[in-house]
């Protein structure tokens, strides 16, 4: 009786290590598109970016996976959250201090930056153009590859580069 316990116990216990072994050994995916944020000052206001970072993975970009012409939230999954702590001029607009969904309209040629006042938005998918703050518009550029989108903030203002694009908006 007792090594019939002792067998059960000894299999038992051969069966929980097999099944976390197995737990264990299961790897989480990476994020496909990560969040990502870049923070500096320019003219004596903080600027933030917090965004989603998508990769190009082969794919067409501009007039592909991100269409012409349609509402872009400048990154994946949650809509790119643009934060000043005073207030600036884009592109010579004033934009007051806040916090806004900063979302674009791509175009071949010109693309229209736009700052909206409802923060926290998920993609575009909510986007209503009444709750726009200020639009300007800004011509993009020929970059170098960027396999992931990223910002970038500098004395001038900000660039928005993936792709082998680079919008660059200027800022005080």
């Amino acid at each position: 009786m007792k090594t019939t316990f002792r067998l059960k116990a000894v299999l038992f216990l051969v069966v929980a290590c097999m099944f976390t072994s197995a737990a264990m050994a299961q790897t989480t995916k990476p994020i496909a598109s990560p969040r990502d944020s870049v923070s500096g000052v320019v003219n004596g206001a903080t600027i933030t970016i917090n965004y989603g970072s998508p990769s190009v993975k082969g794919r067409k970009i501009w007039g592909g996976l991100v269409p012409y012409n349609a509402v872009w939230r400048t990154g994946a999954n949650e809509a790119t959250r643009f934060t000043t702590t005073k207030d600036i001029t884009v592109e010579g607009k004033t934009l007051p201090a806040g916090t806004y969904d900063f979302f674009a309209i791509p175009g071949e040629k010109t693309w229209t930056i736009i700052f909206n006042s409802v923060a926290n938005q998920w993609g575009a998918f909510k986007y209503d153009a009444s709750k726009d703050v200020l639009r300007v518009t800004v011509k993009p550029k020929a970059s170098v590859m960027h396999e992931r989108l990223v910002y970038k903030i500098n004395g001038d203002g900000f660039e928005l580069m993936w792709d082998e694009l680079k919008v660059p908006v200027k800022t005080k």
